[in-house]
């Protein structure tokens, strides 16, 4: 058991450059990258990538329940964060103006948008079914969790 979210975030980052740091295959790497966060970070119902392709987001490797396929840029937590480039921390998706509801059962989100060298990739989504779920501290590991994917992985292009 881990003392803090710190020593947790550590050792998930650490894992995921384990797993990645050999692999050439971006596609293996990112379904990597979503069992570990989906095995390892407690109380999440779903996690997931959304790539950008034109002026939406489409569904990429996930662990959980089917989801949305096509989300606009702009629309939604996930629309949200790639339109702005800014990590959304939802305590409360029903009170999220514009929150498109995959799964009735997720009740917190949050979501990182991926960029690298200036340029959106797509975005890494996290949903839980307790309210409040997420905080600076997650959205900080899940951050460094992004930098490592972008240090490994050749993105195809969006």
């Amino acid at each position: 058991m881990f003392k803090d979210k710190w020593e947790f975030y550590n050792d998930l980052n650490s894992s995921l450059e384990g797993l990645i740091s050999e692999e050439q295959d971006w596609l293996a790497n990112i379904c990597n990258a979503c069992a570990l966060l989906y095995l390892m970070i407690h109380d999440v119902n779903w996690s997931g990538f959304y790539f950008k392709k034109g002026e939406q987001l489409v569904l990429g490797p996930f662990q959980g329940k089917p989801a949305c396929i096509r989300i606009p840029i702009g629309k939604g937590v996930c629309g949200i964060a790639a339109q702005s480039g800014e990590i959304q921390v939802v305590e409360d998706v029903h009170k999220f103006p514009g929150h498109i509801a995959c799964d009735c059962a997720s009740m917190s989100e949050i979501v990182i948008p991926i960029i690298k060298e200036g340029e959106l990739i797509g975005v890494l989504d996290i949903d839980s079914p307790r309210k409040g779920r997420f905080d600076y501290e997650d959205a900080k590991g899940l951050s460094d969790f992004v930098k490592i994917l972008n240090k490994y992985i050749n993105w195809p292009s969006t």
